[in-house]
């Protein structure tokens, strides 16, 4: 076996060593199990997991019927994260930037001092909108409270929130919600109800606070409860309520908040990350998508780098092809790619996300008939291409020109094609059960050509 050496914090190697002598073994041993149960888990857990599924009677509900159509939404995580944006105390913490506090096991009494320099002087809720609308999304997910506690919204529960404990002093939600009327956005807020490092009930901050049940009961009925009714009150129609890491929360504690949400607002989806399969809609794993058609009603959340909070040495942008891609693989199996940027401490949307977006917008602006209110095509399970439909056309992408020109598609029917970006006809003929189009020498756009099969 190789020889590796891990830093890991003085209270998990105290675990460890505890848990060596229980089971008569070296801490190598322990390590070792635990590394393999933790990899299994990880590598073996699937797109979708049944308690983050969808409940069978939402696949017909009309309510969805407008997120159906959508396709393309916008995630925004913010918050107190950015402003270490991944590095505490001179080190670089690994891990994605909003779970900051946990990977490096920060004390809350620590942690909580960032709210005093938090004055995001930048953030401008018409251009965040707007940038949205730019990319061609129809819908926005911010996030109200993340695991770290802190509420980017004026709540009467904890004075634990942007207006009362930030120099900024002004509810950033009040102002987008206000924007997305204006520009016609559909808004929808994230709220973390089962994790919690800030609330001595809440999930997850073990190196604070000693869980128990009774503790999480409270803080699920006396905080986390009168905080969704604040989301759902204060701000108008609200879209989606987007629950996350639903972890240990039990079947009735998750009923009884899906009960809450439509009782305030019916038309109110429910993300299925509410926990015990109980979602209007089913959230796949963070940046992973089915490798077949699945029937449900679905979500991929999505990072444009390797982190949602703003981390200052993340740069690993994806490029906008590859994200126009994904998007298109998603609609063309059923489901909505929401994708997400992470501002800056200051309320800056970083400028590789902003050009990505854009560029996505441009192909969306000319090409959106083929993915808007489509349903997944004929012709799954090819690399090659995509298909969707919509009002008798079978939209065919095509991410990997033939060499030839030539396109043969088995399994489809049609009389007649064009390019959907500029109406040229594309000469066509069935061959048997296949169709077969001849396609212009070059491609008119390398991320995705479409063709309008009739």
């Amino acid at each position: 076996m190789e020889d590796l050496t891990v830093a890991i914090p003085e209270r998990l190697a105290k675990a460890m060593r505890e848990m060596a002598t229980k089971e008569n073994a070296t801490v190598s041993d322990i390590a070792t199990i635990l590394l393999r149960r933790g990899y299994d888990q990880t590598v073996n857990r699937p797109v979708f997991d049944e308690s983050r599924s969808q409940r069978p009677e939402a696949r017909t509900d009309p309510r969805l019927d407008w997120w159906r159509a959508a396709k393309f939404g916008l995630f925004i995580h913010w918050g107190l994260y950015a402003i270490p944006a991944g590095i505490w105390k001179g080190r670089e913490i690994p891990g994605i930037g909003e779970w900051i506090m946990q990977r490096a096991e920060i004390p809350v009494t620590e942690y909580e001092q960032l709210a005093s320099q938090f004055n995001p002087v930048k953030f401008d809720a018409a251009a965040w909108v707007a940038l949205a609308k730019a990319a061609g999304m129809k819908y926005i997910v911010i996030t109200s409270k993340h695991h770290d506690g802190f509420c980017i919204f004026d709540s009467a529960q904890t004075d634990y929130n942007i207006v009362d404990a930030t120099p900024f002093g002004r509810d950033v939600l009040a102002e987008l919600a206000e924007e997305c009327k204006k520009q016609d956005m559909r808004l929808g807020f994230y709220y973390s109800q089962t994790q919690d490092w800030h609330h001595p009930g809440g999930d997850g901050n073990d190196w604070d606070f000693t869980p128990s049940p009774e503790a999480f009961a409270d803080y699920m009925d006396n905080y986390v409860k009168p905080q969704v009714t604040e989301l759902l009150t204060k701000y108008g129609p609200i879209a989606v309520i987007w629950f996350d890491t639903p972890k240990g929360i039990s079947r009735d504690q998750s009923e009884s908040l899906l009960t809450l949400v439509h009782s305030i607002q019916p038309d109110c989806l429910v993300c299925g990350r509410l926990g015990n399969g109980l979602g209007d809609y089913a959230s796949a794993r963070d940046n992973f998508i089915p490798d077949e058609l699945t029937d449900l009603d679905w979500e991929t959340p999505a990072t444009i780098n390797d982190t949602w909070g703003f981390k200052v040495n993340d740069h690993n942008w994806k490029s906008s092809t590859d994200m126009l891609q994904k998007l298109v693989d998603i609609v063309s199996k059923g489901g909505c790619y929401l994708l997400n940027v992470g501002p800056t401490a200051e309320g800056v949307i970083p400028q590789p996300s902003v050009e990505r977006l854009e560029e996505m917008g441009r192909w969306m602006a000319v090409n959106g008939e083929s993915v808007y209110g489509t349903k997944p095509g004929p012709i799954q399970g090819r690399d090659d291409i995509r298909t969707t439909r919509k009002d008798g056309k079978v939209y065919v992408h095509i991410f990997n020109w033939p060499a030839d020109g030539t396109l043969r598609i088995d399994g489809l029917a049609g009389q007649s094609a064009r390019l959907l970006a500029n109406g040229a006809a594309v000469p066509v003929a069935q061959d048997g059960s296949a169709l077969v189009l001849n396609l212009p020498v070059a491609r008119l756009d390398a991320a995705d050509t479409v063709i309008v099969v009739e």
